[in-house]
Formats: structure tokens, sequence, C-alpha cells
């Protein structure tokens, strides 16, 4: 006998560049070829945003548009959102409903549960939630943040699981943000097709003949959305102290993304006396071709989840030096050296945030490495990530999550 699908209902508030679009689309293909039927619903992608739909388009994923689904607050626009899920939900009829970043999660899972209100008879459907990252630190004022956690404390209440994607953001979340109990939250760590990562090398000299520079320049390269909380300007300053350092030293910082901060980043280079050095390549498609240029991947942000680009970085063999954000500590690993408040990491290099002095020696350190001490760390850092996060690991995880919800798990 032909057992029904189960219904999986995932909702994300857009498919801009970045680790949730990956997920979602990469979940919603995955699971499609096993015993579940997906339907992913989003919202339209904002300005100045990279868009990932062509990933979806690629693995044959279609997902229904929400035109008034937008990453701002706006009464009108949100009202009609919850709506349109409403009415999905009581269309569609999933047997677990799955959200993704905030704005998502918060209307996917009132609509849903004004559905259980209003058919009680209906088998009750289950409800997940991820969180890639969180909007309690760097976001909003302190008062707008209260109203936040008011929220999603009060959301946890009607949510079966709460999915958190590293050790470092559970403990956030159960402990400093007190958004639920530890026992209601679930570890389920990324995953990615690292293919294209691990096999980047035939893409060297690309990047270097489209920029114009020659083989003994040293590449060291951001990726991500250009937006406050990634911090560029911390970026670029230790830009400026490495430069002011090191004149000897041949250095093009090269800037990936798009986004608000574009043309103020701009203006700093420019008043910095930089520009010179920095150039601003916006979105690429195939970033692979990036890494296989990059002599070191640099992150300067405020608040993560777990950064794709690191992940992607070490996949590629390229050294990482980071900030104390989020799950970044997790992907770095085990403290082996300090050096004054860098530390030196398993897997890469970690420093304070919001200190461009301490990046800027960060950097210096891992540029006047030994070839040994820098091999060593790349080694380690590409086969954690190969072990760790490739996509059949997360669908594997998903799918038993989905099952044991539902009781269908032996």
């Amino acid at each position: 006998m032909n057992k029904k699908p189960i219904r999986i209902l995932r909702i994300i508030a857009r498919l801009n560049v970045g680790g949730p679009a990956i997920q979602a689309i990469c979940l919603s293909k995955k699971l499609s070829n096993r015993d579940f039927q997906t339907l992913l619903v989003c919202g339209p992608v904002g300005h100045g945003e990279g868009d990932m739909s062509y990933l979806a388009q690629g693995d044959g994923v279609q997902p229904l548009l929400i035109a008034e689904l937008c990453r701002e607050l706006s009464p009108i626009k949100d009202l009609k959102s919850f709506f349109k899920l409403r009415r999905i939900i009581m269309r569609y009829k999933p047997h677990i409903i799955h959200t993704h970043t905030a704005k998502a999660g918060t209307l996917g899972r009132l609509a849903a549960m004004s559905t259980r209100w209003s058919t009680s008879s209906r088998k009750r459907i289950k409800l997940v939630h991820t969180f890639h990252g969180h909007v309690f630190n760097g976001y909003f004022s302190p008062k707008k943040t209260s109203v936040f956690l008011m929220i999603e404390r009060t959301l946890a209440r009607i949510t079966d699981t709460i999915v958190a994607i590293s050790d470092s953001q559970k403990k956030e979340l159960s402990e400093q943000y007190r958004i639920a109990l530890a026992d209601r939250i679930r570890k389920v760590e990324l995953g990615f097709n690292l293919t294209p990562f691990l096999d980047c090398r035939q893409h060297i000299g690309k990047l270097r003949r489209k920029i114009g520079v020659d083989k003994k320049t040293v590449l060291i390269g951001i990726i991500g959305r250009l937006v406050p909380i990634k911090n560029h300007r911390l970026f670029l300053e230790s830009v400026r102290i490495l430069i002011d350092g090191n004149p000897a030293l041949k250095l093009k910082f090269l800037i990936v993304g798009d986004g608000e901060l574009k043309e103020s980043l701009k203006k700093s280079c420019l008043a910095m006396g930089i520009n010179s050095h920095v150039v601003f390549l916006g979105w690429i498609k195939d970033v692979s071709e990036v890494y296989a240029d990059l002599n070191i991947l640099a992150l300067t942000s405020i608040n993560e989840g777990t950064p794709v680009s690191i992940i992607e970085g070490m996949a590629s063999s390229v050294p990482v030096v980071a900030t104390d954000a989020g799950g970044v500590k997790d992907l770095l690993g085990k403290t082996i050296a300090d050096h004054n408040r860098l530390k030196v990491c398993e897997k890469g290099l970690l420093c304070p945030q919001n200190d461009p002095g301490q990046f800027a020696v960060a950097l210096e350190y891992q540029l006047k490495s030994g070839e040994q001490e820098k091999g060593e760390r790349v080694a380690a850092a590409q086969d954690f990530v190969v072990r760790r996060y490739s996509d059949e690991r997360l669908v594997r995880d998903i799918e038993a999550l989905y099952l044991e919800l539902l009781g269908s798990a032996d």
C-alpha cells in the first residue's frame, strides 16, 4: 500500500542570500524526494538584497509568493500576510508547519494557532521554528528588544519544537534570553551541498584576472549583506590599520555583497584613504570562484547564528579570521593559544567584537604565520565541516524530528 505523504508547510520571510534560504530550499527539495510533500511559502526579496530564487528554480522548488510578507514591520502588510497564511493552512492542511526567520515565525505560528481555534476537530498541526540567528542583540533599542523577547517567549509556548543551529545558540536561547527551557530546544546544525567549495580550486585565477591583480597580491575578503549587524565598518577600520602598519605588503580587500550601507561604506573608504585597496564586488552567484582565490576570509559581525560564509570558506580551504559572535566559536573550536585578546583556535582566529585594532592584529598574525601552522588550521577546518555540515546529514536530522513529532518514528 502507498502511504499518503506527510505534508510540510515551510514558511520563510524571503529567499535572500544566506543560510536560512539555502536551508529552506534544500529541505523543500530533498524531503520531497522521500515520504514528504512540501509547500514553500515566502515573501519577495528586498531592494539591494541578493536573490536566491534561482537556487529554488534550479532544484525544481516552486515557492508560493506572498507579496505582503516582508522583513520590515508593517501593520497593514503583516495583517494581510497573516490572513493569506491562514487561508493557505486551511487549504493545504499540513501535518507540520516549519517556520524560518523571525517575521515568518511570528506570522506563521499565529496563523496556525488561529486555525486550531476554528477547527478544533482536526488533528493538531505540529509547529516547528528554527532560529537561524536572532534579533535580541545589535538590531533594536532595549525597549523594542524586550517586546520581541516577550513575543518569542509567548510563541515558544505554542511551538512543539524550537530548533537552534548551534550549541552556543541553544544556550543563549535557553539561559540568556529565556525563550524556552533547554529540553524544548533541539540542536540541528546547518547542512549544505559542499561540493562546489571542495572543488573550488578549479577556478583559481578567475577572480584575480577579473579585478586585475597578480598572484603575489594577498586577497582578504568579507562576504555578506552590507547591513549594520555585519559591522563592515570594523572591517574597513582594521584594513586601514593593517595597511598603515605593513606598507610593503601587496594587499587587496574584497567586499562581496550588497545592501543599504553600500554607498556609506564607499564614502568611508574614501575618507580613510583606502579606496584604492578595497574592491566592492556586489553579489556573485558562484561564490566558490571567490573562495578559490582568497587568502583570508574575514567576518566582523556583531550577531550571528552559524555563519554560512565561514562554513563555505572552511570547505574551500580558506583561513578564517572572525569576531566572537553567536555560533562562530562553535565552528573555530577550542583555543590553542592566547595572544592578548586574540585567540588562536583549532580552525581559525577569534577576535573580540568592536575592536578594529585587534582584528588588524589577527589579520597580520594570519599573514605571518608559518605554512605548517596555517596548513594545520585549514586542514582541520575542512575535515570538520565535511563531517558536520553536509546537506544529507541535515535532511536526516529534520526527517527524524518530523517523524518523532508525528509519533511515526521507529
